[in-house]
């Protein structure tokens, strides 16, 4: 499971936290995030070292833990990267080293971003990074930078595979930062699905988990319900003909991006 306190503005980690105490603890992981925070219906960012560990231990309060496999720094676009570099990880690195925390990783939407971190720091202090919306029907930027990651020994996480909704029947929501020609393209090729009765959500959830290079997808839902039905469409084959004509469709809104809000 993948969480931050910004989700819900730290009701994310709250509901969390009413259940894992009846879970044994061997029987799940946990990944949350520092550095970006939700206050009064703002964003908060803070990527100091202090409010970073600060924010491991409050987040273990929440959730009711004594030990988090995973921290990520949180969408290290919103901050000065050198700081990431020289203040975030060190003090996340220290918890590391005191058995607070199992691995330490970064979180972005732009991948350019993520390799700038792992080429100014001590190889290993990046152990993993966590990009969305760039292994997905719409968007594989993520491929060209696999060589890169797997040369320095960083895993991959690829998450969001619906694109935040843009590769979904119900269409995007009002906030999405994505330019309308992207967004009209993903609503043709959804449409396009339609007619062949092959939701666009099964082939994205297909395509985003096709890459053998690609061991994690995370992807978010509020109901049980559709979170079996998305490892149901993992487990069957994907129908390459629909793909193509899927990829058509998008045609030159490929790759097309957008910044993160």
């Amino acid at each position: 499971m993948d969480v931050s306190p910004y989700y819900g503005y730290y009701k994310a980690e709250e509901v969390l936290g009413t259940v894992f105490p009846h879970i044994p603890r061997d029987k799940f992981l946990i990944s949350t995030k520092v550095g970006r925070y939700g206050e009064n219906g703002h964003n908060v960012w803070d990527y100091s070292a202090s409010r970073a560990s600060r924010s491991v231990y409050e987040s273990m309060e929440r959730m009711h833990l004594d030990y988090i496999d995973m921290v990520f720094v949180h969408d290290i676009e919103f901050a000065d990267l050198r700081r990431v570099a020289d203040e975030t990880l060190p003090a996340l690195l220290e918890l590391k080293r005191q058995g607070v925390i199992g691995h330490v990783g970064c979180t972005d939407l732009q991948l350019e971003n993520l390799r700038w971190i792992i080429e100014h720091t001590e190889p290993g202090t990046v152990e993993v990074v966590l990009n969305f919306c760039h292994y997905t029907l719409n968007d594989d930027k993520l491929l060209d930078f696999l060589d890169f990651f797997e040369d320095h020994h960083v895993g991959v996480i690829n998450a969001s595979p619906f694109a935040m909704g843009l590769l979904t029947r119900r269409g995007i929501p009002q906030w999405h930062p994505a330019p309308r020609p992207l967004v009209e393209a993903c609503r043709r090729a959804a449409d396009l699905c339609d007619r062949h009765q092959y939701p666009i959500e099964k082939l994205a959830m297909q395509f985003a988990t096709s890459c053998p290079r690609i061991a994690t997808t995370v992807f978010s839902t509020t109901s049980v319900d559709n979170l079996m039905r998305n490892i149901r469409y993992v487990g069957e084959e994907i129908d390459r003909e629909l793909l193509r004509e899927v990829m058509e469709t998008i045609g030159s809104q490929r790759r097309v991006s957008w910044k993160n809000t």
